[in-house]
């Protein structure tokens, strides 16, 4: 066994679990920052074509000059289920079921934290 190993073999329960908590928000901030850059790349690539990337991808604007950036209530994301990443939430509107129960299960605005 090696040492990480061992380390880990030493941690009781809670302590696990906080760490797997910090890993996961490690993994979803990584994933979050590639993706941007991978944005930024594609969006660069699109103006030396000269075309914005909406205009590509056929999100062009509706006519009413407002443009979404989020989820349904069109905020930017600032939160996210650590069970699945798929369900976010902007903090505008009613708070999401998973997000209050993941509250009531002891986790912080920070855990949860996009």
């Amino acid at each position: 066994m090696n040492n990480q190993e061992s380390d880990l073999s030493g941690m009781d329960l809670p302590a696990l679990k906080e760490l797997r908590k910090k890993i996961d928000r490690a993994i979803r901030s990584y994933e979050t920052r590639r993706q941007k850059a991978a944005l930024a790349a594609v969006e660069q690539l699109a103006r030396q074509h000269g075309f914005k990337l909406e205009d590509l991808l056929g999100d062009g604007p509706s006519g009413n000059g407002r443009r979404r950036t989020g989820g349904a209530t069109g905020g930017p994301v600032k939160y996210v289920n650590p069970d699945d990443a798929q369900q976010t939430w902007s903090s505008r509107g009613r708070r999401p079921y998973w997000f209050n129960k993941a509250l009531e299960q002891g986790l912080s605005l920070e855990d949860l934290a996009a």
